[in-house]
């Protein structure tokens, strides 16, 4: 019966950001499985499917090719049962002087990463392009690399998923969306099968150092965004005489991550915090750029956040914005500086129907595809009449990587105090891998927790932007710091992740990869494109 109290010194531990190393945060120093023996086969490539042809663009598609790389679905038996990962293969533009392959990692967890070899030019300069094989993949359950599925049909899925709230206010809102999340993890552990037990970024490092060898490459090139920098890290760390070169961008901190998912997560809320009210301030600086900046942005937005708490707003166009739906659309917008006019029109109009001011013009944002396949609804056309087709890596893989305390009554009370520090986006946090990593079927998953620090033969390179949302700069010189061999460069930027929009980094990464050189440590640089140009 004591329970109900170790409840409150557990949630009042978190709320202070204590780490709670024996209680929250499980898992060795170190990988259980044991090193295993190399299966690989070459990759045997082939036209690519039609429906991935018709997702990149014309010019590529008679250049790329395809192969379903087999993978152990247990690295700890590598002669068991064996997955698909799907690649897709872009040929350098000089084969003759080709270096090898560079593999890339879209982020998430759970982005599909198929066809972003297609896509090169918008990350990569031309001599890049020249000198790779540019080697996209789906990692394992994820798209179509055997999807990780908790339902077996749309109406199922529908049925919890329509419970829920991103953002629980209400304490109907939070009881539902509890009881849906406890829905959701048990189906999960009904439906998903064996492979449920194996999505540990450990799990995908090691499929990709198959994949290396499958390719033919003796070391590995690697670039990964987001989440994809956790994946460099960990291959970084376990096979440190591997790589060749790896670039790692909008850095997680991998310490962090793999021994106290809470704290973490906390510090994601303010992350977003960071990156919001740099927006804010840069609207109020550029003036009558930004159309929120008459009067103090600030206190217009905290107004407006705090009005939509409690009662939506109906807009000029019909539509009505709602608390969560505001706080999910900027916190998408603030992954790209590119949105930020137009978020900042979309504020004023939500702040001028608040106060029964008529609008001069109605005004429109797009939500900003973020580097991630929003839970498996991002990657695979949902047809008419046809059963689940989404998949959830985005738990599977958080929740093997991230030990939280499996309490999910202490929800509430993280919820509230993350909200009092993050007012705008803490309870938002909360609300995903804390609340559902408490109930998930895989208890004790094996998964990589460090060490980080291994010496590597070449460095690797970490870059971050000051205001990035959703991986907060601290988080890459955390990065920087723990690798054992890496270089940082800054960039003093806004928005999620930089390749391809700051030369002067484009420059060093290029001359890197391809050279070998790697860059002076505590460059700063500045992005092409300011906001509100």
């Amino acid at each position: 019966m004591a329970l109900p109290n170790a409840r409150r010194t557990l949630a009042g531990a978190l709320a202070l950001g204590v780490v709670w190393s024996g209680l929250a945060l499980g898992g060795s120093a170190a990988s259980a499985q044991p090193a295993p023996v190399s299966t690989a086969k070459p990759a045997a490539w082939a036209p690519c499917a039609a429906d991935v042809l018709a997702e990149i663009p014309a010019a590529q598609r008679d250049k790329v090719s395809c192969a379903a790389y087999p993978v152990p679905l247990d690295h700890g038996k590598p002669r068991g049962a064996t997955i698909g990962v799907q690649m897709m293969k872009r040929p350098a533009d000089d084969q003759a002087n080709k270096i090898g392959s560079l593999f890339i990692n879209p982020g998430g967890p759970g982005g599909a990463g198929l066809i972003y070899s297609a896509y090169g030019s918008s990350f990569f300069q031309p001599e890049i392009m020249k000198r790779f094989d540019l080697i996209g993949f789906d990692p394992r359950g994820v798209g179509r690399s055997a999807p990780l599925k908790c339902f077996t049909t749309m109406e199922e899925a529908d049925e919890v998923f329509g419970r829920m709230s991103s953002v629980p206010v209400t304490r109907t809102q939070i009881r539902d969306t509890m009881d849906a999340t406890l829905d959701y993890t048990k189906s999960c552990g009904k439906v998903a099968g064996p492979l449920i037990d194996h999505m540990s970024t450990e799990d995908v490092a090691r499929d990709l150092d198959l994949m290396r060898q499958g390719v033919g490459d003796k070391q590995l090139n690697y670039v990964g965004f987001s989440y994809g920098t956790l994946l460099g890290a960990t291959y970084a760390n376990i096979f440190p005489s591997k790589f060749r070169a790896i670039v790692i961008d909008g850095n997680v901190d991998p310490n962090l991550r793999t021994h106290n998912g809470a704290q973490y997560d906390r510090e994601r809320a303010q992350g977003f915090e960071i990156a919001l009210d740099a927006f804010l301030e840069r609207c109020d600086a550029v003036g009558a750029k930004c159309a929120f900046s008459d009067g103090d942005p600030r206190a217009k937005f905290d107004a407006l956040r705090d009005h939509l708490r409690t009662q939506a707003v109906t807009l000029p166009d019909g539509t009505s914005a709602t608390y969560e739906g505001v706080i999910g659309r900027v916190s998408s917008n603030l992954y790209s500086p590119s949105s930020f006019t137009a978020l900042a029109a979309y504020l004023q109009t939500i702040h001028d129907a608040i106060n029964g001011v008529a609008p001069l013009s109605a005004a429109s944002v797009s939500d900003v595809p973020l580097p991630a396949n929003n839970q498996g609804r991002a990657d695979v056309r949902v047809l008419a009449d046809t059963p689940y087709e989404f998949d959830d890596s985005y738990y599977a893989v958080n929740c093997a990587d991230k030990p939280f305390v499996r309490v999910p009554e202490l929800f509430p009370l993280v919820a509230k105090a993350w909200e009092r520090e993050s007012p705008t986006f803490g309870r938002y946090q909360a609300a995903s891998d804390l609340l559902t990593c408490a109930s998930w079927p895989v208890p004790h998953p094996d998964r990589w927790s460090g060490p980080w620090n291994r010496k590597t033969p070449n460095p690797v390179v970490v870059v971050g932007n000051y205001y990035d949302p959703a991986t907060q700069y601290r988080f890459a010189q955390r990065m920087a710091k723990q690798l054992g061999n890496a270089r940082l460069i800054s960039v003093d930027a806004f928005g999620h992740c930089i390749l391809g929009d700051s030369a002067g980094v484009d420059t060093l990464v290029t001359d890197y990869l391809v050279n070998l050189k790697a860059p002076a440590n505590g460059q700063v640089f500045a992005p092409n494109v300011q906001p509100f140009a």
